[in-house]
C-alpha cells in the first residue's frame, strides 16, 4: 500500500478512484457507509476520530482522500474517548454552519495530525472531464439552458444548499437539496407533461467557493438512465468540477437514450 488512504463513503467513487490508481492505497470506511465493490481495510466511527487518526499514522499514511456519500452519523457520547471528546465543540460548531464547514473543520483536523487531505481531481484527473461536448448534439436552446442553470445552482451553493437544478426553457423545474439527485430527478419525471416544457437539461457543478479536495459533485450511468426517464435532452456540468465514474459507460448509455453529454 501507498502512504495514501481513501475515506470511503457509499456508491461506486471509491472503487472507481481505487482503478484509477497505479497503487492500492488503504481504504477506510465510516461505520455504516461502506463502499460499492471495495472491502475496506478498516472501518472507523466519528466517536473514535482521535484514535482512528493515530491508526492512519501507525500505518504510514501521509495523504487520505475523501471520496463517496456519507450523512450525519448518529453519535453514542458513551463511546468517545478522551481525545475525540476535546474536538466535540469544534466539530458541533461547524455542522452548526453547514456542510461546507463541517467539511473545513474536518480538514483542518487531520492537518494538525500531519496528515495531507487531496483531492479526487489530484489524485485521479482522468474522473474529472474538461471542457467538450461528450455525447450528442447541444442546441443553441440548450445553451440558454445551461446559462440559466448554472446562474440558479450558483446561488444554491452560495447558502449551502445543492448542486444541481433541472432547467427547461429558461424555466426551473426542480433543484438539488439533501434527497440528492436521483430524487430530484424522479420528481421531476413525475411532472404533469403539461407543466413542462420540451427538452431541458439537468445541470451540476461545484458551489461556490467550495474546497475542492472534498465533496466534489458525481455523475454516473444511473444519472443518465434518471435523466431520460425524466424526459430530460441531456446533461451539462461544469468542466473541470465534477466526477465521471465511468465516462465511456455514461457515453453508452447517453447514445442509447439519445441524450447529449456537456462539460460546459
Amino acid at each position: 500500500m501507498s502512504g495514501l488512504a481513501i475515506i470511503a463513503g457509499r456508491g461506486g467513487l471509491p472503487a472507481a478512484l481505487v482503478a484509477a490508481l497505479h497503487e492500492r492505497p488503504m481504504v477506510c470506511a465510516l461505520d455504516g457507509f461502506s463502499p460499492d465493490g471495495l472491502v475496506p481495510d478498516m472501518v472507523f466511527r466519528v466517536e473514535r476520530l482521535a484514535l482512528f487518526l493515530n491508526a492512519l499514522a501507525d500505518q504510514g499514511v501521509t495523504r487520505v482522500t475523501f471520496a463517496g456519500a456519507v450523512q450525519r452519523p448518529r453519535l453514542d457520547p458513551a463511546l468517545f474517548d478522551p481525545m475525540t471528546a476535546q474536538m466535540v465543540p469544534r466539530l458541533i460548531g461547524a455542522m452548526q454552519q453547514g456542510d461546507d464547514a463541517t467539511l473545513r473543520e474536518v480538514i483542518a483536523i487531520f492537518k494538525e495530525s500531519g496528515i495531507e487531505v487531496v483531492g479526487v481531481d489530484d489524485l485521479a484527473p482522468s474522473l474529472v472531464p474538461g471542457t467538450g461536448v461528450l455525447a450528442g448534439t447541444v442546441t443553441p436552446a440548450d445553451e440558454r439552458d445551461a446559462d440559466r442553470a448554472a446562474t440558479i445552482v450558483a446561488a444554491l451553493g452560495a447558502v449551502d444548499v445543492g448542486q444541481g437544478c433541472v432547467v427547461a426553457a429558461g424555466l426551473c423545474l426542480a433543484v438539488e437539496a439533501l434527497p440528492g439527485t436521483d430524487a430530484m430527478l424522479a420528481q421531476v419525471a413525475q411532472l404533469p407533461r403539461d407543466l413542462r416544457p420540451a427538452r431541458g437539461l439537468f445541470y451540476k457543478a461545484a458551489k461556490p467557493g467550495q474546497d475542492r479536495r472534498v465533496d466534489l459533485p458525481a455523475l454516473g450511468v444511473q444519472t443518465v438512465i434518471n435523466a431520460a426517464a425524466a424526459g430530460l435532452a441531456g446533461i451539462c456540468w461544469q468542466a473541470g468540477g465534477v466526477i465521471c465514474l465511468d465516462l465511456p459507460a455514461m457515453q453508452a448509455m447517453a447514445a442509447e437514450k439519445g441524450l447529449f453529454l456537456w462539460a460546459r
